[in-house]
């Protein structure tokens, strides 16, 4: 079973960070998946009315019991709620879980009738990350986990209508009368507002950009030295985390703010848009996937990087990045999987 299976289509990207200019490999938008779906895919967004919420009635976890355990559940007995059924199981203390954030959660999924295990997260030993939006996750988890904390068990039955509705999910074995059971332990959650959180790294270079260390969800500073660009990539750490080293497999998510190395011009910026992104480090141009490979999680990087590694002279349409640009990037790393 593929990781994604409750996405209804892969986090988009931007076309200002698509593989592209001197990279032959790489074309169209990092938010081009078609050839990527995740599978199986559920459907689209219902035009249900949202669910009422009932306590139960849900199956026992028999196993596995502690936050971040794999839990075993007990198969379905009776039938089971037409309603969305949703039980707190162990209560966090973190921050309140609101629609449109991106949680990153370990979950397990399975069939209330038969108990079988469609999907579960535990044994990749890698938790979702993904954004509880219309159409980007079924229905049933954004009802259920909304108004939640970060550190929380829940537990809760999805009913076809805010699941895979009639059709099912026959890749995943799921018919379209199947009522879904999920154990879903929520290790975070991040909003427009999140920022790097680590120790100031200090970096003092005259000759590189220098970064603001502010970590209250407004966008840093970038001032640009009025010196050459520097002909190879430069990856530094403005804030050092402490999380896990992202991987050059890795889908990241982030807040980032890029800039032009000539005359300091803002080109792009996740803080202006009010909205975080996610795409993998293998769908973005080489400098942003060097950059970021082995730089830890709730850090904050300087990335600049030449036109060799960037786009080259063949920069996004309308992205006001001119030919042979050298790029100055400031970008937190919220979260990766």
């Amino acid at each position: 079973m593929r990781r994604r299976s409750l996405l209804l289509s892969a986090p988009a990207g931007l076309v200002t960070l698509a593989a592209c200019g001197n990279d032959k490999s790489g074309s169209g938008s990092a938010g081009d998946t078609s050839s990527k779906s995740p599978s199986p895919t559920a459907p689209a967004t219902s035009a249900a009315p949202p669910p009422k919420i009932v306590s139960g009635p849900l199956p026992a976890i028999t196993a596995g019991t502690k936050f971040g355990e794999k839990p075993t559940v007990a198969k379905g007995t009776g039938t089971p709620s037409k309603d969305l059924a949703v039980k707190t199981v162990i209560a966090g203390g973190g921050r309140t879980v609101a629609e449109n954030d991106y949680v990153q959660a370990h979950y397990l999924g399975q069939v209330w009738d038969t108990a079988k295990v469609f999907d579960n997260s535990y044994d990749r030993k890698t938790p979702l990350l993904i954004q509880l939006a219309q159409g980007t996750i079924i229905d049933g988890w954004r009802y259920a986990l909304a108004g939640k904390k970060v550190g929380s068990r829940v537990a809760f039955s999805v009913p076809p209508t805010w699941g895979y509705g009639t059709q099912g999910n026959a890749q995943a074995g799921i018919k379209g009368t199947d009522t879904l059971v999920f154990v879903v332990d929520v290790q975070d959650a991040f909003n427009s507002k999140s920022s790097a959180k680590g120790k100031t790294a200090g970096l003092n270079d005259a000759n590189l950009p220098k970064v603001g260390t502010n970590t209250d969800g407004a966008a840093p500073s970038v001032d640009v030295p009025k010196t050459a660009a520097p002909k190879k990539l430069v990856a530094e750490y403005v804030i050092e985390g402490d999380g896990p080293a992202v991987k050059a497999e890795s889908t990241v998510l982030v807040q980032y703010k890029g800039v032009l190395w000539d005359g300091g011009k803002e080109f792009d910026s996740t803080y202006k848009r009010n909205q975080l992104t996610s795409f993998s480090l293998q769908q973005v141009v080489k400098g942003w996937a060097q950059g970021l490979t082995g730089k830890k999680v709730g850090s904050r990087v300087l990335i600049v990087i030449p036109p060799s590694l960037g786009y080259g002279d063949n920069p996004p349409p309308d992205s006001g990045i001119k030919k042979d640009s050298t790029l100055v990037f400031s970008v937190d790393i919220l979260a990766a999987m």
